[in-house]
């Protein structure tokens, strides 16, 4: 089964879902070892790059055996975003995602993010700025609307699609309701229904079950694993099985998952140097170990490790079998 973003081929419909602080270099190429089939980089903000913020520089970094990945940018200018694709275009990038879902307060509050839902005009210039500025396919990560009395992902997906997007993606959730209730994935069902570009569904799919499920409910192209995968870039490999066999694997043992934070540790000082990576690593040490009888106690000791060596050791030092 394979999908196609504009002459983009997916071969999966697996999607990593883009998350601040989160889905780096490191990460993201370990979920793509572990089956993912598309993935996107964090969020990076337009005016950053177009102003020269060499704090953007990092988020930009893509390594050549992640592809097919896309580049997230949010921003509320059309003609900065337009500017700043086009800028960008050369690098080793397949698609270039629009955020228009993000909840968070400081991004919001600039009219950006899921703040655009409420403005239906808007999102239609920049989808349509952005499509011509390049050659390389633009999407759209959008929520079922800003609050409950403002449900309008349909009308939004239908304009985003009217003027050049080549998929979109839809969280199930309100701005309103950030991560909180459940996500309602009829409305995905309908935007499916709406549109002819591939719609890729996200919300709560946190197993193979919900996976498939969503894809039963809403009969979405590709499936987002977000929140999901901190912590378990296996959930990739997991949902491909039972999607293709109807089995349910183990979940990882700890001997697994204690050499799976020593290689993504590795990887986070390569990339990021050790002051910065140790201490990024700390809140996934977090999701790692969640739901390990004992790790409790790792988890509040995590916080004090400040090396590599210091990772090893607390490691080292826990022998967590599984209930």
């Amino acid at each position: 089964m394979c999908i196609y973003i504009g002459n983009v081929k997916v071969d999966g419909k697996l999607f990593l879902g883009p998350m601040a602080g989160v889905t780096d270099l490191p990460f993201r190429l370990l979920c793509k070892e572990k089956g993912a089939d598309f993935l996107c980089t964090e969020m990076v903000s337009a005016k950053g790059i177009h102003y020269n913020n060499q704090n953007t520089e990092n988020l930009l970094t893509i390594a050549e055996e992640e592809r097919p990945v896309a580049i997230q940018l949010f921003g509320s200018d059309p003609h900065i975003l337009g500017e700043t694709a086009k800028r960008i275009e050369e690098r080793n990038f397949d698609v270039l995602d629009i955020n228009m879902g993000c909840p968070v307060p400081k991004v919001v509050n600039n009219g950006e993010g899921s703040a655009l839902m409420k403005n239906p005009k808007l999102v239609g210039e920049i989808v349509r700025e952005v499509s011509k500025s390049i050659s390389k396919p633009v999407t759209v990560k959008i929520r079922i609307g800003f609050d409950e009395s403002h449900i309008n992902a349909v009308e939004i997906a239908k304009i985003a699609e009217d003027n050049g997007a080549k998929a979109i993606a839809v969280h199930g959730r309100t701005r309103e309701q950030y991560y909180s209730g459940e996500a309602d994935w009829e409305i995905i069902r309908k935007v499916k229904e709406a549109v002819s570009i591939p719609v890729i569904g996200s919300g709560d799919v946190f197993s193979p079950i919900d996976a498939k499920r969503m894809i039963d409910i809403t009969g979405c192209d590709g499936v987002m694993i977000a929140r999901g995968a901190r912590g378990n870039p296996w959930i990739f490999e997991h949902i491909k099985a039972y999607l293709e066999t109807g089995i349910i694997m183990d979940k990882p043992d700890f001997a697994t998952v204690k050499e799976m934070i020593l290689r993504h540790g590795s990887m986070a000082v390569k990339y990021k140097g050790e002051f910065t990576g140790i201490r990024e690593m700390r809140k996934h040490v977090a999701w790692y170990t969640a739901g390990y009888p004992g790790s409790s106690r790792l988890r509040r000791m995590v916080n004090e490790i400040e090396t590599m060596e210091d990772l090893k050791n607390l490691l080292e030092d826990f022998d967590i079998r599984e209930k």
